[in-house]
């Protein structure tokens, strides 16, 4: 499942319940006290969980961060060791070819020094490459899970505000049943 797939799905989730819970609540055979009390209840649960999520979306990026420093150092020291066991197999091979012949080792001594700077050259270039793109995912991860926080505050503030407007509906519609029937009892 792709972040944006999973994130989506979490906003979805988060409305939907947010929404089915407003609506048992507005349909149920409740007092207005009780109903502003349920919606208010509500509200906050939704605002605690939204915070959770908040809180779950920071450890990842601490976690995305830590994996990726140690993969970093992982590579830098299998290229470092790489490196070393090349320049000491390089050195074993120039003290072969001296002992048979001089011209020969010097031919392969020379060859086996440019070797092993470009091993040592290209991995330093693996090592800044690896350390760039993990710091580049750790910015990433970190800006989703920025993004999935405001969005799911800005879901539930909408909510909220959904919910006190229906609150305030009800309040208005139980005021003009209750002038109604004191019309009526007039009567």
């Amino acid at each position: 499942m792709s972040n944006n797939s999973g994130r989506d799905f979490l906003i979805g989730a988060f409305i939907g319940s947010a929404v089915g819970a407003t609506l048992a609540l507005l349909f149920a055979p409740k007092p207005g006290r009780e109903l502003r009390q349920d919606i208010n209840q509500g509200t906050r649960q939704a605002i605690d969980k939204a915070g959770e999520w908040k809180d779950v979306a920071q450890e990842k990026t601490i976690e995305w961060k830590d994996k990726g420093t140690e993969m970093t150092k992982q590579a830098y020291d299998s290229t470092k060791k790489f490196s070393k066991e090349m320049t000491e197999k390089t050195k074993d091979f120039t003290a072969d070819v001296s002992e048979r012949t001089k011209s020969l080792a010097k031919d392969a001594s020379e060859r086996a020094k440019d070797i092993a700077k470009d091993a040592t050259s290209k991995t330093k270039e693996l090592a800044k490459d690896a350390s760039e793109k993990s710091k580049e995912i750790a910015k990433d991860v970190k800006k989703k899970a920025k993004s999935t926080a405001k969005d799911a505050k800005e879901d539930a503030e909408a909510v909220a505000a959904k919910a006190k407007k229906s609150k305030d509906k009800m309040s208005q519609a139980a005021k003009e049943v209750a002038e109604d029937m004191k019309k009526e009892a007039k009567k």
